[in-house]
């Protein structure tokens, strides 16, 4: 067994105890507030970890490409929700050829995507379930609530093969919330708009089984609202800098670091072998104000709190430093990724940690699985 210092930097370093108890609480809440958990592979595009919140209680899962979806099929699991609308022929042929063995669930947002999906479950003789996106205020794909929603669930009726049950949205703005006032009415907002969907839908005799809502920031509330059946967190398997920046967790709760080593020391900076290719240059996938750097140090305890001022490629740079002789150079560093989702991308691989020990290590299954 070595410590995690002992290998090459960057690594991207997994604390096995934190993510186990950030499963737990994601199911947790999803009990408290008697709905489904279907969380979002997307984070941690890992196998094992999808096999730990199987373990926890996760109904399924969600993906955001059809690629991961295919990762996550191979890897023996058979409830999936691809939250992207097709408008590919050969990825609705794809999809509908997958459907044959499990649960895979399409998503619609306009009719010529329903007219895809019918023309592929007609060639593969299936019957595909599709679910409707939801516009809940983040402006990117979803239809608007109410009657836009349930106008398009109308003219699916007309599919034979296309099966609606479920309406989901993604309140992905509640990540540029400028405070839990504004977060709170974000995650009410994203309740909502499914709910007054449904309805919608509904008073049409359109019955809607599912209602999902859930980003990380938002899943907690939004779930608790009655009448929401399912959440679908992603980020809060690891946690990072963003949502300790909107308090929705602690930095001592993030599951997921990166390591670094003291590369050169200069009057005033010191300049780590962690760049914009281990960190990422995000601050926040919809902005962030509490971010004002590239990440957060955790070790060693002079480092601890400080954020990365700049980020280079290969380089990372820790300005106003001033005396540099207390950092030696060659010694190693962790750092918290401001956003974990794009920062797990970058890497082949996790050192699973448990108190400083590295005791395995896990593959990042869908990296790059992006189509």
């Amino acid at each position: 067994m070595k410590h995690w210092s002992d290998y090459p930097t960057p690594s991207l370093l997994l604390d096995l105890a934190k993510v186990k108890r950030n499963i737990a609480r994601m199911q947790r809440s999803a009990r408290e507030n008697n709905v489904s958990l279907r969380p979002h592979i997307k984070t941690h595009k890992s196998l094992n970890i999808a096999g730990l919140q199987e373990q926890e209680g996760a109904c399924g899962f969600t993906v955001a490409t059809l690629s991961e979806a295919e990762v996550m099929i191979e890897g023996g699991f058979s409830d999936i929700l691809l939250a992207f609308p097709l408008s590919d022929r050969e990825k609705c042929s794809r999809l509908a050829a997958l459907s044959k063995s499990v649960r895979l669930i399409a998503t619609v947002d306009e009719a010529e995507h329903a007219a895809l999906l019918s023309e592929a479950a007609e060639a593969h003789t299936v019957q595909l379930e599709v679910w409707i996106k939801v516009n809940a205020g983040l402006n990117r794909c979803g239809t608007e609530p109410g009657e836009e929603t349930a106008e398009l669930a109308e003219k699916l009726q007309s599919y034979e093969r296309l099966k609606l049950k479920g309406l989901y949205t993604h309140a992905g703005h509640a990540y540029g919330a400028k405070g839990e006032d504004h977060r709170k009415n974000i995650a009410h907002d994203e309740a909502r708009a499914v709910l007054l969907s449904a309805a919608a839908c509904e008073k049409r005799g359109i019955r809607i089984e599912h209602r999902s809502v859930g980003s990380t920031p938002t899943y907690e509330i939004s779930g608790a609202h009655e009448g929401i059946t399912e959440v679908r967190p992603g980020n809060a398997v690891l946690f990072d800098g963003v949502q300790a920046g909107l308090g929705v967790c602690s930095l001592e709760e993030c599951a997921l670091t990166v390591s670094a080593t003291v590369a050169s020391r200069k009057n005033g900076r010191i300049i780590f072998d962690a760049g914009s290719k281990s960190l990422t240059l995000e601050k926040g996938a919809h902005g962030n104000d509490s971010i004002k750097g590239f990440g957060t140090f955790t070790e060693p305890e002079a480092l601890k709190g400080r954020e990365m001022t700049r980020l280079s490629e290969e380089h990372g740079i820790l300005d106003g430093t001033g005396d540099v002789s207390g950092v030696s150079l060659g010694e190693k560093v962790r750092i918290i990724p401001n956003h974990a989702c794009t920062a797990v991308n970058l890497y082949d691989r996790y050192l699973l940690v448990e108190d400083d020990t590295v005791v395995g290590e896990w593959e990042v299954d869908a990296r790059g699985r992006n189509q």
